[in-house]
């Protein structure tokens, strides 16, 4: 049996997972416990007596499934079109031979790293004059366009590390421009286009400022806006703010534990190409 060598870099990794796992634990550990444990001092590490009640009252008294539903239906919606169009913008900026390429990339690594806090204001004026606020669809255009640009870096430094030789292949046996893109080079950066999918996703899950801006009636909102909704003036529920917390992040875990080889290669990619 192959023993192993446990290094000073192997401790440094427990080191830094111990610590990002720490508020997870403490957090999921937490709602579990009844609102008379969790006022305790010192604080119990494990619920002394378990109980499922702060779920029942996140879900029942506070409609937490409704806000996790709209939180589902706008993030996914957002995925599939910021992936679709930064799809085809990654391939033309990586392959075709456009003027201003420098400029481009440039001009979305700037969007992309633009506040959201100042946009807040614009965007409640445009959506209010179209009246698209309180609907589904002005936060996913919203969603959309604010993640595109970086969904468009990461797909073009992936599109550059495939060989331009089975493009030339597919030309040569007749396939089109659209034909070789969605046959030959899609399924290549697949690997890519999942990093870019849980990216958009993970930033359309767990954005808060726009989704409270735009969206104020209660049938709209989404999981963070609903979330930090939970309570009232003079008490704070914090076993139930756990237990809905908890529940948030489950989609992201199981996200990239799925797909954490294709999230790492498209990264890598990342990393190196120009």
């Amino acid at each position: 049996m192959r023993r192993i060598r446990l290094t000073w870099t192997h401790g440094a990794a427990l080191l830094i997972a111990a610590f990002v796992a720490a508020p997870l634990y403490w957090m999921a550990v937490t709602s579990f416990k009844g609102q008379a444990e969790i006022g305790t001092s010192p604080p119990t590490a494990w619920p002394d007596d378990g109980t499922w009640v702060n779920y029942r009252d996140a879900f029942i008294d506070n409609d937490f499934g409704t806000y996790l539903l709209n939180s589902v239906f706008v993030s996914v919606v957002a995925t599939v079109l910021v992936l679709s169009l930064s799809s085809f913008a990654g391939y033309a900026l990586a392959r075709l031979p456009l003027r201003g390429k420098a400029p481009i990339m440039v001009a979305l690594l700037m969007i992309s790293l633009f506040p959201t806090i100042a946009l807040a204001a614009p965007l409640f004026l445009l959506m209010r004059d179209i009246g698209w606020l309180n609907s589904y669809q002005g936060l996913i255009l919203v969603y959309t366009a604010l993640n595109v640009p970086f969904a468009v870096w990461i797909l073009r430094n992936f599109f550059l590390g495939i060989p331009k030789e089975m493009e030339e292949v597919a030309w040569v046996d007749g396939a089109s421009p659209l034909r070789t893109v969605l046959s030959v080079i899609l399924p290549q950066a697949r690997p890519g286009m999942f990093t870019a999918a849980i990216f958009t996703f993970t930033a359309c899950w767990t954005e808060f400022l726009i989704a409270l801006t735009l969206n104020t009636a209660d049938r709209y909102r989404t999981m963070p806006v609903g979330l930090a909704l939970f309570g009232s003036q003079f008490t704070i529920p914090y076993g139930t703010i756990f237990a809905a917390a908890t529940v948030s992040v489950l989609p992201i875990a199981l996200l990239v534990l799925v797909f954490r080889r294709a999230v790492v290669s498209g990264l890598t990619a990342g990393a190196v190409k120009g």
